[in-house]
């Protein structure tokens, strides 16, 4: 059974690269959740696919705490979760071609124009993650914001390192007993629109 000590990990210190092999007795496939939130998805995932390893990344202490007490209660071995800035590890501490799947879900639009550069995908972010990513590793995201969801688009679709694949065919889901994320659930009942894309490392 792990103890919150076992499933909360530190940020790294400067210029240090993470190292799986030091969390996870049997690291195997890694996949990383930036805003984990209160843990929904990563719960269901990780209790799903036992044979992966994954990290929940949350910056609001809050749901950080609930999320790593969660998986404690849930006895999951093969997750940890750290609260830092997400942009920032994945730019500077992921080594190369290490990570198999990157899950971004409803990250925060910053919908007004002079905050549009706080936005977490932009060019350089994009460029981290194709060095992290594996060969034919995937991207997953998903928004409930229209024009940042376009802004996506727009700076992920010309690039020639990533391709765009089926959301349906990624095989990278939940498990069965996933009902969406709570801001998935929340606009999903209010009617508004979920957009989502798949995109797949060209090797």
């Amino acid at each position: 059974m792990p103890s919150l000590e076992d499933i909360v990990v530190e940020p790294p210190a400067d210029a240090e690269l993470i190292d799986t092999r030091a969390w996870f007795t049997s690291p195997g496939t890694f996949e990383i959740e930036i805003g984990c939130g209160k843990g929904g998805f990563l719960l269901s995932r990780a209790r799903a696919n036992s044979q992966i390893s994954m990290l929940g990344i949350e910056w609001a202490n809050k749901y950080f705490r609930f999320c790593a007490d969660r998986m404690v209660r849930w006895g999951l071995t093969n997750v940890r979760v750290m609260r830092t800035d997400a942009k920032h590890l994945v730019l500077h501490h992921l080594p190369p071609a290490s990570v198999s799947v990157l899950h971004v879900y409803h990250p925060d639009p910053w919908p007004k124009k002079r905050h549009h550069k706080r936005r977490l995908i932009q060019p350089d972010f994009a460029d981290a993650v194709l060095r992290a990513l594996v060969p034919s590793g995937l991207w997953m995201i998903q928004s409930d914001h229209a024009e940042y969801f376009e802004h996506i688009r727009r700076v992920l679709d010309p690039r020639v390192d990533l391709t765009e694949i089926s959301w349906s065919d990624s095989g990278v889901g939940p498990g069965p007993d996933w009902e969406g994320t709570n801001f998935e659930v929340k606009y999903t009942r209010s009617g508004r629109t979920i957009y989502r894309v798949a995109y797949r490392k060209v090797e």
